[in-house]
């Protein structure tokens, strides 16, 4: 799936990060859904024209069911048109999603 994949704003009801997006598929009583989400805002945050986006999984089941998330958290890292350059299921580590993003923002795009 990686590399073939574009996901559109219309899909995740967002817009997507001027450099590349970090998309959390959630669930209401995830624990570690919960962890995902502050180091991925954080990513977010740290690293210009990066957005974070998080779908709550039950609410988009089409949307999840075309991507194959099986379970909660499931991150997605899309470049600047939205094409996925990486997915994971579990809680990340902070230097994954940096290392993720490194490879998904393209050299030359604006800070």
């Amino acid at each position: 799936m990686e590399g073939e994949r574009v996901i559109t704003a219309a899909e995740i009801g967002a817009e997507l990060g001027e450099r590349a997006t970090l998309v959390q598929f959630s669930t209401a009583f995830c624990q570690p859904c919960r962890a995902t989400r502050r180091v991925l805002a954080d990513v977010a945050a740290l690293v210009p024209g990066v957005r974070h986006v998080e779908i709550d999984a039950e609410s988009h089941l089409d949307l999840v069911r075309s991507l194959g998330v099986r379970s909660t958290p499931a991150v997605f890292v899309l470049d600047a048109r939205g094409r996925v350059t990486r997915h994971a299921a579990g809680q990340p580590r902070k230097l994954d999603v940096l290392a993720a993003l490194g490879e998904a923002i393209e050299p030359g795009t604006a800070a």
